[in-house]
């Protein structure tokens, strides 16, 4: 358990962690994942579906679901079940495992490259859309910003250990999912 925040949070701790609890939450309603990914991008998946499409992207070839369960902070049966749901749909497919023939590795099938490629196609235009007033100069300085936001919060859970439960207050699980960025290990952009 960790311990209470104290009282005399410095004012930018108190903002930023403000400013996240407000992006959490407008990036997962329930009504912005319909309008961004359903209607927008046509990938009629739920919530749950496109962090996993996403890490199977981002990997480059087929993962054990624990593999996947661990790279997205979850349980396995929650994997189990968004493999089921998205095989189903016919965005991801089951394949042997190379390394243990009773088991089965996990791969995106071109359907799902084709959506993975949709939903960020949409989001990337959402927020350039929402962004539109901002000069590059400061796109590009948040970006870094934002990046090194999330290395440090990763390399904290890392310190602190999976199991403690050390969040930032934000109600939201943001550090869930935390993607190695190519070249640069522990932030997620997929």
């Amino acid at each position: 358990m960790s311990s209470p925040v104290p009282p005399d949070s410095p004012d930018d701790v108190v903002e930023i962690e403000h400013a996240i609890s407000r992006v959490a939450h407008m990036l997962t309603r329930f009504r912005q994942h319909d309008r961004t990914v359903v209607v927008a991008a046509g990938v009629p998946v739920d919530r749950a579906a496109v962090p996993l499409l996403r890490a199977l992207a981002a990997n480059g070839g087929p993962m054990r679901p624990g593999e996947l369960a661990a790279r997205l902070a979850v349980e396995a049966p929650h994997v189990t079940r968004q493999v089921q749901r998205l095989e189903r749909a016919g965005y991801v497919e089951r394949v042997p495992d190379p390394d243990d023939r009773r088991c089965q590795r996990v791969r995106l099938s071109g359907s799902g490259l084709e959506a993975v490629e949709s939903i960020r196609a949409s989001g990337r235009r959402w927020i350039s859309e929402a962004l539109a007033a901002w000069s590059p100069a400061d796109r590009e300085r948040l970006a870094g910003l934002v990046n090194r936001m999330v290395d440090d919060f990763g390399s904290h859970l890392d310190a602190a250990g999976s199991g403690s439960d050390s969040g930032a207050g934000s109600g939201a699980d943001a550090g869930a999912g935390v993607q190695a960025r190519p070249g640069n290990a522990g932030s997620g952009r997929s």
